[in-house]
């Protein structure tokens, strides 16, 4: 029992002695690179060249144009100012239009100035709010607001279809008595009034409405009587 101790207390001396000299070893060779790295001299490097600040321009007075102009109290600082124009005055509605007559004393033109109401205008009458300045082959010239305004006959013309009325005749320009009936012209579209219409010839029987070669027949009142007219079928 006694040799086991001894043995014992040999194997712990000798294993304090290897960790004692294993210590002290390692302890020297950090203190080693301790000095090592305390004895670098570090690199030396230069400072960046500092470029120095350019110096502040002068205050002048054309700088601050912008402050000056701009309205301080509008929303948008615009200083333009907009000056709103007023809309475009509407065109008012144009007269109907019911033909065209020459009594000997030049040429007029059948129109309604006010609702229910037709009668004969010549050039340079007010028809309502227009002055009527040309009457052509086809188109009447009005002026309003300082502007000419040029239509057609078909479209000034009635478009609602006149019902079947008394179809007495009236011509388009004096002449003789009408002849007997049992001289009646065949009926039909007469004499070419322009614009594709035709005039009524004298003692044409057939009623308002009638269609013949592509016109129809079309009778209106007006303060004279009645006028009679062909015009094309749309």
């Amino acid at each position: 029992m006694r040799k086991k101790l001894w043995a014992l207390n040999l194997l712990l001396a000798a294993a304090i002695v290897f960790v004692g000299r294993e210590i002290d070893s390692r302890w020297k060779s950090a203190r080693q690179r301790e000095r090592a790295t305390l004895s670098k001299r570090a690199a030396v490097v230069p400072d960046p060249a500092v470029k120095p600040a350019p110096p502040p321009r002068p205050v002048e007075a054309a700088g601050y144009i912008d402050v000056a102009q701009n309205m301080l109290f509008s929303k948008d600082r615009n200083p333009n100012v907009v000056i709103e124009t007023p809309p475009a005055k509407p065109v008012p509605a144009f007269p109907r239009f019911y033909g065209v007559m020459n009594l000997g004393d030049g040429m007029m033109a059948i129109l309604s100035d006010a609702p229910g109401r037709q009668r004969p205008f010549r050039t340079g009458d007010k028809v309502g709010e227009f002055k009527l300045v040309e009457i052509a082959s086809d188109t009447l010239v009005f002026e309003w607001d300082q502007k000419k305004l040029s239509k057609k006959f078909t479209e000034l013309s009635e478009r609602s279809e006149p019902t079947a009325a008394d179809t007495t005749p009236r011509a388009a320009t004096p002449g003789p008595a009408p002849p007997p009936l049992a001289a009646q012209a065949k009926p039909g579209p007469g004499a070419d009034m322009g614009g594709g219409m035709a005039a009524c010839g004298p003692n044409d029987p057939s009623p308002a409405g009638t269609v013949i070669d592509g016109k129809r027949k079309v009778v209106t009142e007006s303060p004279f009587g009645r006028v009679c007219r062909w015009e094309p079928v749309k």
